[in-house]
């Protein structure tokens, strides 16, 4: 391959292996003294590819090894998508000293259990093992994970498995919504992965997935058949925009600032003074929706250039609030720019 692409064992540990809209403000001193994991990694969200929502157990290592190929060649790679996961369903108990960059602790077969010890002693595991390793925990939210898992791992799932469905992603987004102040650098709130491209819903509507996703501080795990996706699917997970939103370095979760029935804003600061912002359509039908400065964090009288990431232009001073029309389950999304 032309480019270095991280390839990472995804391991499911089973517990006998290891025996062997809240705004940020409400919790900001609690956040502010929440501990990070020190191992370097994560200092935004990672990006990359997982097996499990598209080939299930169906892997080997020859679709590994394409899959590998296409993310160089599909241009990928270059955009960020850096690791390679292996989900459940191929393991092996020896691994080299150049196998592994990344774990995905599952919470199966955990026997009841409490998550918090397990995934304690692995942490101290991975950082006495001699080799930098992301530290995904996976207890599904179980003993909400935002409030102690700082300090343990570089990600944690925040809810249960995502569905290709646009009920299941949007219930997973209003889930993740409440932990919004416990993310930061080294640290992130994790929704699941991504279901874009894989077939279950609208090419408006997995816009929008990714759209809350980057702008949520998610991990942006892409989930299809990246070796047969459509263009369209190429062109949602290839937007630069949007993925710089992600891994923008304040590293603040954009969260729910406004809602009027299925007409919601969700918005985010980030570096430079902007602010991201998505207007987001969750009804059956067009709908106009006006972001108000007041609930983004912007003075009344604040005068800024919105860039609309998805298609590239630019509206000049707009002042005091942002409307748009937007149709049924889509969305659109800004970068407000105060001049």
């Amino acid at each position: 391959m032309a480019e270095k692409v991280t390839f990472c064992a995804f391991l499911l540990v089973l517990l006998s292996t290891l025996a062997a809209a809240i705004r940020p403000s409400a919790r900001s001193s609690t956040v502010a003294r929440r501990a990070a994991l020190e191992n370097g990694l994560g200092r935004t969200p990672q990006m990359g590819w997982n097996s499990w929502n598209h080939f299930h157990r169906n892997i080997n290592e020859e679709i590994i090894r394409q899959i590998a190929d296409a993310m160089v060649d599909t241009g990928l790679a270059k955009l960020g998508y850096e690791y390679i996961n292996i989900d459940d369903y191929w393991a092996a108990y020896d691994r080299d000293s150049q196998g592994v960059d990344y774990l995905k602790y599952d919470n199966c077969n955990n026997q009841g259990i409490s998550p918090q010890p397990r995934y304690d002693a692995m942490s101290k595991a991975l950082l006495n093992s001699g080799r930098n390793i992301f530290f995904s925990l996976c207890e599904w939210g179980v003993d909400d994970p935002a409030t102690w898992a700082g300090g343990v791992g570089n990600s944690w799932r925040t809810t249960g498995d995502i569905k290709d469905t646009w009920a299941s992603m949007t219930a997973i987004a209003d889930k993740n919504d409440k932990w919004a102040s416990y993310a930061r650098p080294g640290g992130w709130n994790d929704p699941d992965m991504l279901e874009v491209g894989n077939g279950g819903m609208t090419t408006e509507e997995y816009r929008s997935h990714f759209s809350i996703w980057a702008l949520m501080k998610a991990p942006l795990l892409i989930g299809c058949d990246i070796r047969s996706m459509s263009n369209k699917t190429k062109e949602i997970l290839s937007n630069r925009n949007v993925i710089a939103v992600n891994q923008d370095g304040l590293g603040v979760q954009g969260h729910k600032v406004q809602q009027d029935g299925d007409q919601e804003v969700w918005a985010g600061p980030l570096t430079g003074g902007r602010f991201a912002v998505v207007l987001w359509n969750r009804g059956s039908a067009q709908a106009s929706i006006t972001a108000s400065w007041w609930s983004i964090g912007l003075n009344a009288s604040t005068v800024v250039d919105a860039h609309d990431l998805w298609t590239d232009k630019i509206i000049s001073a707009v002042r005091g609030e942002l409307e748009e029309t937007v149709d049924s389950h889509a969305c659109k999304m800004y970068v407000l720019t105060p001049k």
